[in-house]
């Protein structure tokens, strides 16, 4: 039997061992009693200080035994300290070891239930799901676009009645376009020059210049 076995009374094959939780719950417990002993460890020295300072050399005595004691409860914090500082180490390890397990645990919690899921289904059943999916769409693509076709509604119309009409539109917008160059006439007319313009010479006399100036020609 090992001595924590021995100690705190846990040995045994049939002892049952404590969970982290518990475990992290004792030093937290051990953790705060030690912090009050610090507290009072504290006050204890500044009280030892203060004596020791009180008296100095004027009671030798009392002022030596103040220092002591103050010394000996020094020791004691320092102790505190060091046992505070390997609880906070175990604690941690005590903490990071649950994390570990219930992460482990919800891990495998995880994987049975993905392998029960992939009982009942295989590669064929995806295909099987993935066509019928495939099947449906277009099967639902079909009625939207037969809902969506305008049949039935009184929209059958007679072409040679609509190109009549059309015919008539036409129409109907070459003479309102006549009309506007028709409008156009009442604009007035720019006013005739009052300068008279030089007077043409006579035909006769253009003729008889003509025949003058052939005359001269032949002479020469």
């Amino acid at each position: 039997m090992s001595l924590i076995a021995k100690i705190f009374g846990t040995g045994g094959k049939n002892a049952k061992a404590p969970t982290t939780q518990d475990a992290i719950q004792k030093l937290r417990e051990t953790e705060e009693m030690l912090a009050k002993k610090q507290d009072f460890l504290e006050k204890k020295i500044d009280q030892e200080l203060m004596t020791a300072k009180k008296n100095g050399t004027k009671n030798k005595r009392v002022a030596l035994q103040a220092l002591k004691r103050k010394k000996r409860y020094e020791k004691q914090l320092h102790q505190i300290d060091g046992t505070l500082s390997t609880i906070e180490f175990q604690r941690d390890a005590l903490e990071n070891a649950n994390t570990n397990t219930e992460v482990l645990r919800n891990m495998g919690f995880a994987a049975k239930a993905l392998q029960a899921a992939h009982q009942t289904i295989d590669v064929d059943n995806v295909h099987d799901l993935m066509d019928d999916i495939t099947e449906q769409q277009e099967l639902a693509q079909e009625i939207s676009d037969a809902i969506s076709r305008p049949v039935g509604f009184g929209e059958d119309y007679d072409e040679d009645v609509l190109m009549a009409e059309l015919e008539d539109l036409e129409q109907e917008e070459l003479d309102k376009n006549l009309l506007e160059i028709q409008g156009t006439e009442d604009v007035p007319l720019p006013s005739v020059p009052s300068t008279s313009l030089p007077a043409r010479p006579a035909k006769k006399e253009e003729d008889e210049d003509d025949m003058a100036e052939l005359e001269a020609w032949a002479a020469n």
